[in-house]
């Protein structure tokens, strides 16, 4: 059992898409099958006491693993064979993803996330042709502007082999600090960060936040807009950082009524 109002100070972060940018021989593979043309990194807020929103999902989760509407689905057996089945959108099928559309709407929650695309000469001369460093980029916007609002963050991270080491998300969250320092010369911060970080398969909460994803991810990968729509209340904030031609102005920030469309597509 949570202690009371932990919600408070966790979050939930996962991501969708992929951070590959060459296959081999270093040959620019992005776009091609099987390979996102963007990174997203997004984080849940739960304001709700988290056992309760966790019992919600499990219950949606064992609920789909045993009703023999679903059975004999691949994607399914798979994972109930393998390690118990849990929600993941892109594998999901479409009657599973409605249910779990609709459970979140029925959460108490906001959800924020970076979009990076995948840009060759960025990804050479900013990160250094390093996945992890292209992700701990990601994750310092995503904290940047948190430290100054709480005194204590838990990050609960879905685990991505070495972009997910605690050097890397150290390394993320001093790139934040800088950030944040620079924004506020001479001002001390006292906001502790812990990483926690999970399997999707133990923490309920990630594949919540998983969806959220993945609908941004939708929107930028196929201009498809229908399941961003649906939950689109829930959704606080969304950057497009590297969208220099809508720097100005900040209109590569998304929030309130300025929304993502299908306009906003990678092409």
């Amino acid at each position: 059992m949570d202690k009371p109002e932990s919600y408070k100070y966790h979050r939930f972060l996962d991501e969708a898409g992929d951070t590959t940018f060459f296959g081999k021989g270093k040959i620019p593979i992005i776009g091609n099958e099987g390979v996102s043309k963007s990174f997203i990194l997004g984080m849940l807020k739960v304001n709700e006491p988290l056992h309760l929103v966790r019992e919600k999902v499990t219950a949606l989760q064992n609920h789909i693993s045993t009703d023999p509407y679903f059975e004999g689905i691949p994607s399914i057996e798979k994972m109930k064979a393998k390690f118990g089945y849990y929600l993941h959108a892109k594998d999901d099928i479409a009657e599973v993803r409605k249910m779990a559309f609709d459970l979140i709407k029925t959460i108490d929650c906001s959800f924020e996330c970076i979009v990076a695309r995948k840009l060759y000469d960025l990804y050479e001369k900013k990160h250094h042709n390093k996945e992890s460093e292209f992700y701990a980029d990601l994750l310092s916007h995503l904290l940047k502007n948190k430290f100054r609002k709480y005194d204590k963050l838990v990050l609960n991270i879905a685990e991505r082999k070495k972009c997910t080491t605690h050097t890397n998300l150290d390394f993320g969250l001093q790139k934040a600090l800088a950030r944040d320092h620079a924004r506020n010369p001479g001002k001390e911060q006292k906001c502790k960060v812990v990483f926690n970080i999970q399997q999707p398969t133990n923490e309920p909460l990630l594949n919540i936040a998983d969806y959220f994803c993945w609908s941004v991810q939708r929107v930028f990968e196929r201009g498809e807009t229908r399941y961003y729509n649906s939950v689109s209340d829930k959704i606080s904030l969304v950057i497009d950082l590297y969208d220099a031609e809508k720097y100005k102005n900040f209109k590569n920030y998304y929030s309130g009524k300025n929304k993502l469309t299908s306009g906003n597509m990678i092409k």
